[in-house]
């Protein structure tokens, strides 16, 4: 679930920051120790500092400016995400989900 926008998503369309003794800093693998945090790569309103203040406090400034230079900028297409972490803009599937064709077994 992403921090700012509390929106459900699976864990590889979101990119994760993790919570240091020197602040908060991005973490495009996902497996570095430490308390995380996920926010939307590809919606720019999730990196407003306003909501990213709601959880990340003093540190929102900084990591509001961290996240746009890692992502590009305003528009923020995910142009420096792996393959693995890029944002499905598939087909939805029958239940609504990116990918999933709503199947059973």
């Amino acid at each position: 679930m992403c921090a700012s926008c509390r929106r459900r998503r699976p864990k590889r369309e979101l990119l994760r920051v993790v919570r240091t003794p020197a602040g908060w800093e991005l973490d495009p693998s996902g497996k570095r120790p430490g308390r995380g945090a996920y926010v939307c790569p590809d919606d720019p309103a999730c990196r407003e500092e306003k909501k990213l203040r709601r959880w990340a406090g003093a540190g929102a400034a900084a990591l509001a400016t961290a996240l746009d230079a890692y992502l590009g900028g305003e528009n923020g297409e995910g142009a420096h995400l792996s393959a693995g972490q890029r944002t499905g803009n598939g087909k939805q599937g029958a239940d609504g989900a990116p990918g999933h064709d709503g199947g059973g077994i």
